[in-house]
């Protein structure tokens, strides 16, 4: 492995500006590239890097390396719990296929050759540049994750849309939490999850909606263990999960029959006289209308759709009705359809129509995917101006120029493409250059044999990633080595509003940089670093943030200090200056906080609204030639995503299945003639699969489960998105299954029908 100090030498022998900035790293702390100062037997505390639950935990190190994690027991997110990811996050930063060096790929002959990071950023510079004046504005964008700290997040939208002139930028983030965002930004006038981990423990109906936090988040299903009142916990899904298994109900709805169920329980609940019309009549606008709206959706209907009994129905409207801590639940059941935003505004109306909101175990709750999904919502400047305002806001606009001292003719006036515009951008030869930091499209965007056909075609494609090995960064012209979670630092926002630190508790490999020092090294390369002159490291940057923060529902002004976040357990936003004033200089904030509590919601009349349409049919229903409708999910508790950290553990390997697997009903695969761990041929109008069948009822007849995990799964999936978040659906495609009995362990996962 190349060492970053061996090379030192080579990469200063180029004079310029760019030497100048390499020279300074070498000196400056927090850019990614120096040594730790060697503290025997010291720890570090840091927030997990994986999921929203946004964990504490505390790194051991040796000598100035990482040694073991464990759970912070003072932490007010995980109190002491960890999940196997947590426990194996430092394992997975030595893995052999990290990114150490940028690389280059030479078209003509497909080899790849290492490159000094001075050349990788002038050519970076150059190509963009120069497809930029070749095929104009809308022919270069960047694709951005959820998994990246605040400040880098902030740094990278702000640099490629005010400084480099790239219009269209958007984040993985829209496949995860786009449909709540807008949601909430809708009903409630801003993007504001009203919750706190604590009403897990104080409710007393407790109902999840296309959520399985035993296994998505294993630590806050630990919350809800540690509920005193003795809850009912209602889940609503197509398939019997961990989570259903532990229920007091499982809603085993038809899939995407979500909305046509709500609309039915508010409904019943109003026939209940369960209306909290106080609340209604001071605190939202719209009731009567959407009243008058769920007329039509009787329980007779609302059964047939639905598939579920009157009876069953009448008892969850029961306990809706009849308690006074209800909170509501969903996350990728929900956020992923093609309705997902009037699905989680359907939600949202039960919790207003019940005034369940602002009350210690209340809320319309949306469980964030990804470590700082929330962190891309506020602050990543893409599908909102930085610090979430409005990009066609003139007054917003020139907040952002003054306090930011960029150019107000530099900040676009619309937001620009989302992802699937993008992608659509690329097939039609609009956008023919792309840039993707810390995420893995080729994998994770829905029919990805399309996504990497797609990005085939680019002109240029560059990838920002901690490793070599990912689908996406196999495609790549240019790999950029980018520090992982560990080895840089900043902020992270988890699903409650909590803003914690993570710490650089070990060196990046080689040269790998911070994506904060690459940033800075383009911006300078690029000729506009004067405009990010004043952000040295990220703590400049989250200052900045918190000035524009003032005066938004957002606002941050009251938070101290890195040091202070760390001390404090985390704080959530909003947490102003005068909130700060109000309780004395000296004391800490309150560790637990809701939104909403004084009735006062965030549109110009202070009141929430009542969202609703009629349910859209399906894009694709099973038929006879794919008679199988493809539900897909998180697989089990030690895997993420795409698998690109995850697999490095050989502890977190041994905790999910080693090959690729279907689940099947018994009656499907009794009609097949598949037995368990037979392997089994899935087809879709898109591609196929070889995967291994488990049989299991845990589903109904005529549906399947494939874990997403697997790189074969998105092969098969449907590109249909929400008309308002413009998110994608993952979870209903149709395929068919064919038996192949004779198909070894070794012929598994080969064929890809389609992939370039």
């Amino acid at each position: 492995m190349i060492r970053w100090l061996a090379n030192v030498p080579k990469l200063v022998a180029k004079t310029g500006p760019l030497t100048v900035q390499l020279k300074q790293m070498e000196t400056h702390q927090g850019l990614g590239v120096l040594p730790i100062a060697k503290i025997p037997d010291a720890t570090a505390n840091s927030v997990c890097g994986y999921c929203s639950t946004g964990c504490g935990l505390q790194v051991q190190l040796v000598d100035g390396n990482p040694v073991n994690v464990t759970p912070r027991a003072d932490y007010p997110v995980n109190l002491g719990m960890a999940c196997p990811k947590g426990w194996e996050s430092i394992r997975v930063l030595d893995a052999a296929d990290r990114a150490t060096v940028p690389l280059q790929r030479d078209r003509s002959t497909n080899a790849v050759r290492e490159i000094p990071w001075m050349e990788a950023v002038s050519h970076f510079c150059r190509r963009i540049k120069d497809i930029q004046q070749r095929y104009g504005e809308d022919s270069v964008a960047f694709i951005s994750t959820g998994q990246i700290p605040t400040e880098e997040m902030a740094f990278l939208g702000t640099l490629a849309k005010f400084g480099m002139g790239i219009k269209h930028g958007d984040g993985n983030t829209r496949q995860c939490m786009a449909t709540a965002a807008v949601a909430y930004k809708q009903s409630f006038g801003f993007d504001s999850p009203p919750f706190t981990y604590e009403d897990f423990e104080q409710s007393d109906v407790l109902m999840f909606i296309g959520a399985n936090p035993c296994v998505a988040h294993p630590i806050l299903w630990q919350r809800v263990l540690r509920n005193r009142r003795n809850p009912v916990i209602l889940v609503v899904d197509p398939r019997k999960t961990e989570t259903a298994m532990a229920a007091t109900e499982h809603v085993q709805a038809k899939p995407k029959s979500d909305l046509v169920l709500l609309y039915g329980l508010a409904r019943e609940v109003d026939r209940r006289g369960a209306v909290d019309w106080e609340f209604v009549n001071q605190s939202t606008v719209g009731y009567e209308s959407f009243r008058e709206f769920i007329e039509e959706y009787t329980l007779d209907r609302t059964a047939l759709e639905t598939g579920i009994s009157t009876e069953q129905l009448n008892r969850v409207a029961e306990h809706l009705s009849n308690s006074k801590r209800v909170s509501f639940w969903w996350t990728m059941g929900v956020n992923q359809s093609y309705q997902g935003v009037r699905t989680a505004q359907a939600i949202i109306n039960l919790a207003l129509m019940t005034g369940n909101i602002g009350r210690p175990g209340t809320g319309a709750n949306s469980i964030t995917g990804q470590c700082n999904a929330m962190g891309s919502r506020l602050f990543s400047n893409t599908s909102s101006l930085v610090g979430h305002h409005d990009f066609s806001n003139s007054e917003h606009r020139q907040k952002i120029s003054q306090w930011l001292e960029i150019p107000e003719e530099n900040i676009p006036t619309d937001t620009g493409w989302a992802y699937d515009q993008i992608m659509d951008g690329i097939d039609a030869g609009k956008v023919k250059a792309l840039w993707v930091i810390a995420t893995n499209t080729a994998h994770s965007w829905t029919d990805s044999i399309r996504a990497k056909r797609l990005l085939a075609k680019l002109d240029f494609l560059v990838v920002q990633d901690m490793y070599t090995t990912t689908e996406t960064a196999q495609k790549a012209d240019l790999i950029l080595p980018a520090a992982g979670w560990g080895e840089k630092e900043g902020t992270f926002i988890n699903s409650e509003r909590r803003i914690g630190t993570i710490k650089r508790i070990a060196k990046s490999p080689g040269q790998a940089l911070s994506d904060f020092s690459i940033f800075r090294l383009i911006a300078q390369e690029w000729g506009c670093d004067s405009l990010f002159a004043k952000w040295k490291r990220p703590a400049d940057v989250f200052a900045s943030l918190k000035t524009i923060s003032e005066g938004m529902p957002n606002d941050i002004t009251g938070i101290q200090s890195y040091e202070q976040l760390d001390s404090v357990g985390g704080i959530q936003w909003p947490w102003s200056s005068k909130d700060q004033e109000s309780i004395g200089p000296d004391r800490e904030p309150p560790r637990e906080r809701r939104l909403f509590s004084d009735g006062k919601f965030f549109h110009p009349d202070g009141k929430a609204k009542f969202l609703f349409e009629s349910p859209r049919e399906m894009p694709e229903t099973p038929n006879q030639e794919y008679p199988f409708l493809l539900l897909t999910g998180r697989g089990t508790v030690s895997q993420w995503h795409t698998q690109t950290r995850t697999s490095k553990s050989s502890v977190l390997r041994t905790l999910y299945p080693s090959d690729p697997y279907i689940e099947i009903h018994p009656d499907d695969a009794l009609r097949l003639g598949i037995h368990a761990n037979d392997w089994v041929l899935v087809e879709s109008p898109r591609g196929r699969a070889r995967v291994q069948a488990v049989v299991l009822s845990t589903l109904q007849v005529g549906q399947v489960f494939m874990p997403m995990h697997d790189n074969q799964t998105n092969q098969l999936t449907l590109q249909h998105i929400d008309p308002y978040s413009r998110q994608p659906s993952f979870k209903n495609s149709i395929v068919r299954i064919i038996h192949e009995p004779k198909s070894s362990k070794s012929e598994r996962g080969i064929e890809r029908i389609g992939e370039p």
